[in-house]
């Protein structure tokens, strides 16, 4: 068997191409959506791919503005700083760029922004409206990596309703998430959260219909594990050291190619969905402002 590759880039690319034609219906009406980024510290890393959002809106049509904030600033900065996003008018929607650096309280942070404008949807009052979600769209920002793998599966026809999904790793980022959206009415999956105090994970895997590895472990998911034809997510990444220098290598063994019936590469799947998600919520949050 060989696997259906599903490609982020292409999707992400024809959903941006999407969001341009909303992008310039909206300013026709004198609506502008705007991105705002705030990065504290100097993490290469961070850097990169908070560049990657700037483009991403770029190519959109989306207004966006930066805010970079150097290793020693304060808390009172930060505070600052999220201040002047929350008034901006030009802003629609914004993240904070994580992890910031040692010595502050990230939650702390994240409960001072406009909900309404939380471009990443991990404000505690926009996690709560997940919860709380039933059927119908959302009124509220989602996460984006838990609506970028939707998405995807979606756009590669992979049946969702009834499907057991089991999702290795409980982060706020992701796991958690994507275990409330997959049980939201409308989607309707059976879902398995297996993380480090799991039992038997090989054996819950194997009953899965579509498996999202979100753990950060490289090659954590064997082949062995993994039911003929099933959807295998890979979103986790870790860095390792080898003799031909530092790789960059996702939580799914290679070999799972040859026995899933849809697998997403990383690099190259989730991630590019994930920014694609991002722009889509702040055009969202540009429509959701103006009705």
């Amino acid at each position: 068997m060989t696997a259906v590759i599903l490609d982020g880039r292409a999707t992400a690319k024809t959903i941006k191409a999407e969001l341009a034609q909303q992008v310039i219906t909206l300013k026709e009406k004198g609506i502008t959506p705007g991105l705002g980024t705030l990065l504290v510290g100097d993490d290469p890393g961070s850097h990169s791919y908070v560049a990657g959002k700037h483009r991403d809106c770029a190519e959109v049509g989306v207004h966006s503005i930066r805010i970079d904030l150097p290793q020693n600033a304060s808390q009172a900065d930060v505070r600052a700083a999220i201040r002047d996003l929350n008034e901006a008018k030009d802003v629609t929607g914004y993240i904070i760029q994580l992890p910031l650096p040692f010595g502050f309280d990230t939650n702390e942070m994240l409960e001072l922004m406009d909900p309404d404008k939380d471009a990443d949807g991990l404000h505690p009052i926009n996690l709560g409206k997940l919860v709380l979600a039933n059927g119908g769209p959302m009124s509220s920002p989602v996460p984006c990596t838990p609506a970028g793998i939707v998405e995807l599966l979606n756009r590669y026809d992979v049946n969702l309703k009834g499907a057991e999904v089991a999702i290795v790793g409980r982060g706020v980022t992701v796991g958690r998430p994507l275990g409330l959206l997959l049980t939201k009415k409308g989607i309707d999956s059976t879902v398995t959260l297996l993380h480090s105090g799991s039992k038997d994970v090989h054996h819950a895997i194997r009953r899965a219909d579509i498996v999202v590895a979100a753990i950060g472990v490289a090659h954590y998911i064997k082949p062995e594990w993994i039911k003929p034809g099933a959807a295998v997510l890979d979103v986790g990444i870790t860095r390792v050291e080898t003799d031909n220098g530092a790789q960059l290598l996702g939580d799914v063994d290679p070999q799972v190619h040859d026995v899933a019936g849809f697998i997403s590469p990383n690099p190259g799947g989730v991630g590019p969905m994930t920014r694609a998600m991002l722009v889509r919520n702040v055009v969202e949050a540009a429509v959701r402002a103006n009705a």
